[in-house]
C-alpha cells in the first residue's frame, strides 16, 4: 500500500490531523451500525503505528489464513505465495486513502504526514477482550507498556478530535469504555513495575501486595460496556459453536445443550452491529432480592441474540457481582444459560 502520512507522535500534530479526521467522518453516516467503530478506525489512522502488535495481529492472520487454505487444499507454494497478500486489519483502507487523496487535492500540506490504517483499539473492542486477556491472545507481554501507550494516545486523539455532534451514544460508550480501561491499567501496571523495581514488606516481614485497582463500577456508562462485552463474547464464541471455550468460561452455564436447541430453531447466530446493539441487552441494575454478596448487590443481565429470523426470542441470562468487580478491576460476570426468552 501506498505510504500516506499523518504523524501523531505528539499532541502539538494534532492540528494537521484534525481537519482530515474530520472531513472523513463527516461522509459517514450516523444511523449505520458500524458507525461508532468507524469513526475510531478514522482516528486509529492518524496515530503512529504500534509495531510490535501490528506484527502480532498479521502473524494470527497469517496462521488462520493458512489453515483456511489448507482446508480449501492448495497446495505449499499457492499457500505461501497467497501469503504475501495477508496483513493486519486496516479497516476503512480504501475509504481513508481515497479521501486523503482527495483531501491532499485541495490542502497539499497533508501530504507531509502519513495516514496509518489499523485496529487495535478496535480490534480489542471487537474482540471484547479485557487488556490482559488481549496482551496474552497476540503474546505481547514484553510490549503491554508499548500498548497502553497507544491505548492511551488513542484515547486522548478520539476526545481532542471528534466533536459533541458526532457522537452517538453508542460511540460515547466506547469513549467512556477506553477512558476506563487505560485508567485501570494505567493503574494496575503501575503498581506492578513499582513492586518488581521495589518490594517492600508489611510489618510481619512478608511481601506487601500493592493496592487494588480504582473501583470500575464507579464509572457506570464505562462498567455498562465492560458487562456488555463480557455477553458479547459468549455471543461471538455460541456464533462459532466453540462448545469448548464456552465451557471453560461457564462450567455451569450447560452450554452444549442449550446451542443445540438454539441450532434447533435457528440456523444462525449473529454477531454485526445490530447484535451488538445496546437495545439488545438488558440490564437489572436493582440488586437481585437475597444475592449472597456483600451491600453493593448482584445485577441481572439478558444478552437478547440477534437471530436471521429477527424473533429474538433467545437470550443468555447471567448475574453481574458488584464487590468481586470492583476488587477485580473488571466485570465479573456468572453466566447462568442461553435459553429461550
Amino acid at each position: 500500500m501506498e505510504n500516506h502520512v499523518i504523524d501523531s507522535h505528539t499532541a502539538r500534530n494534532r492540528p494537521l490531523q484534525d481537519p482530515f479526521a474530520l472531513a472523513v467522518i463527516g461522509v459517514l453516516d450516523h444511523a449505520d451500525p458500524n458507525y461508532p467503530l468507524e469513526v475510531i478506525s478514522i482516528i486509529e489512522s492518524t496515530l503512529d503505528n504500534p509495531r510490535p502488535v501490528l506484527a502480532q495481529q498479521q502473524f494470527s492472520a497469517r496462521g488462520e489464513a493458512i489453515g483456511a487454505m489448507k482446508a480449501e487444499g492448495l497446495d505449499y507454494d499457492e499457500r505461501m505465495e497467497a501469503l504475501d497478500d495477508v496483513e493486519y486489519p486496516q479497516p476503512l483502507a480504501e475509504l481513508l486513502i481515497a479521501m486523503f487523496e482527495t483531501f491532499a487535492s485541495t490542502q497539499p500540506w497533508i501530504r507531509d504526514v502519513e495516514l496509518r490504517p489499523k485496529s487495535v483499539v478496535r480490534d480489542l473492542y471487537e474482540k471484547a477482550m479485557t487488556f490482559t486477556e488481549y496482551v496474552s491472545h497476540y503474546k505481547l507481554a514484553r510490549s503491554e507498556g508499548l500498548l497502553l501507550r497507544y491505548l492511551s494516545d488513542a484515547d486522548r486523539a478520539i476526545r481532542q478530535t471528534v466533536p459533541d455532534e458526532a457522537k452517538t451514544e453508542e460511540l460515547r460508550d466506547i469513549i467512556e469504555w477506553l477512558r476506563e480501561l487505560v485508567r485501570q491499567v494505567d493503574s494496575s501496571l503501575q503498581d506492578e513495575w513499582e513492586m518488581l523495581s521495589s518490594p517492600t514488606a508489611d510489618a510481619s516481614g512478608e511481601l506487601a501486595l500493592p493496592p487494588p485497582p480504582p473501583d470500575v463500577t464507579t464509572n457506570k456508562r464505562a462498567f455498562f460496556v465492560l458487562v456488555r462485552n463480557e455477553l458479547f463474547r459468549r455471543v461471538q464464541l455460541a456464533a462459532l459453536q466453540r462448545d469448548d471455550d464456552l465451557q471453560a468460561l461457564d462450567p455451569d452455564a450447560g452450554w452444549p445443550e442449550s446451542l443445540d436447541a438454539y441450532y434447533a430453531d435457528h440456523e444462525e447466530l449473529l454477531t454485526g452491529g445490530n447484535a451488538r446493539s445496546a437495545s439488545l441487552i438488558q440490564i437489572e441494575t436493582a440488586p437481585i432480592e437475597g444475592a449472597q454478596t456483600d451491600t453493593r448487590g448482584t445485577w441481572a443481565v439478558r444478552q437478547v441474540i440477534d437471530d436471521p429470523a429477527g424473533d429474538h426470542d433467545w437470550g443468555i441470562e447471567a448475574v453481574v457481582d458488584l464487590a468481586a468487580s470492583a476488587a477485580e478491576g473488571f466485570a465479573v460476570v456468572r453466566v447462568l444459560g442461553l435459553r429461550r426468552l
